[in-house]
């Protein structure tokens, strides 16, 4: 007897953002057939607001892979659209549309989710940047069946990494995108062979990842010191906190602890939060609510970011006090 193989499923992938992309092209580079891409409609973008395809959009064209792109999946027509595919399964990452129980319901397997956390932990809109900001030691990527509910369904297979203190969001972002591939494949996998048991979520360790806004990123100096690094660590690279400098937002872009030495320089200094120490070849060194910390790369509005050293070089920073 040979050996037996699982079969190649009729996979229907549904996605919009960059987190999406590697996912899909693991999948068109399977056993598996992705017979049809469901993406948000073309958008404004850019400087001159040209309509854009999504990068999903973009590289199921590269691959003749039929595209979809329904303003809602809760009207008729949709819905029948969808089902006609006849599809084993859906995959759904960072899709950003609603899907009815109808919707879910179509696939033979029903729909899977791939989350960027260690559900039940940051369900919702921005785990990445919320466990940064939280200070979480570790996230993961769940791979979860799908319900009506907002990342409520049942846990399939979960895989974890630590959080780094040099972690921002785009490096966890970008490693939680490849270590959701390796998720995905290995639940397919274990969905097919019956080695999977689905886990029901423990409401009880809930917690929500809400959007991010702008208006969040500005920094407050009498925050503790490792608050505000994992703030700038989060917030990079969107919204990118900021500090106000002569009425205008000043980002700041990379930010750690003071070293041994810096420490002994500036310890002594009168510390209001706020106020500029001093300034290093390293950076610009800022007192917070408890330690002080050294501004590395920040952006003056209008420009584009620089080191900070370059920056005050040209200013007389010595004794300002940020807002």
């Amino acid at each position: 007897m040979g050996q037996t193989t699982n079969p190649s499923l009729r996979i229907i992938f549904a996605g919009t953002p960059e987190f999406s992309v590697a996912p899909l092209q693991t999948l068109i580079d399977s056993e598996h057939d992705v017979i049809a891409v469901y993406t948000q409609p073309d958008r404004p973008a850019g400087r001159g607001r040209k309509l854009t395809a999504s990068p999903v959009k973009q590289l199921a064209l590269e691959h003749n892979i039929p595209v979809f792109q329904p303003e809602t999946l809760r009207n008729p027509e949709a819905q029948e659209e969808l089902k006609a595919l006849n599809a084993d399964i859906m995959i759904v990452v960072a899709y950003g549309l609603i899907l009815p129980q109808v919707v879910l319901d179509m696939p033979k397997m029903g729909c899977l989710n791939i989350h960027a956390s260690l559900l039940p932990r940051w369900r919702g809109a921005a785990p990445i940047q919320r466990a940064i900001e939280a200070g979480d030691a570790e996230t993961g990527v769940t791979i979860m069946q799908m319900n009506a509910g907002l990342d409520t369904g049942d846990m399939l297979y979960k895989i974890a990494t630590q959080i780094t203190p040099t972690d921002n969001a785009q490096a966890l972002h970008d490693r939680l995108s490849t270590m959701g591939c390796e998720a995905l494949m290995a639940t397919l996998t274990g969905l097919l062979d019956k080695s999977i048991t689905p886990e029901k979520q423990d409401e009880s360790l809930v917690t929500y990842a809400e959007k991010m806004h702008k208006e969040e990123a500005q920094i407050i100096w009498s925050q503790p010191a490792q608050n505000i690094l994992r703030k700038i660590q989060a917030f990079n690279p969107w919204p990118v906190a900021f500090t106000p400098y002569e009425e205008k937002p000043l980002r700041i872009w990379q930010a750690r602890l003071l070293n041994s030495e810096e420490q002994e320089k500036f310890n002594s200094k009168e510390k209001l939060p706020g106020l500029v120490l001093g300034l290093t070849k390293q950076g610009l060194i800022v007192a917070t609510a408890d330690q002080a910390i050294c501004i590395e790369q920040l952006q003056p509005a209008g420009k584009k970011a620089m080191n900070a050293y370059d920056f005050a070089q040209s200013r007389n920073l010595d004794g300002y006090q940020f807002a």
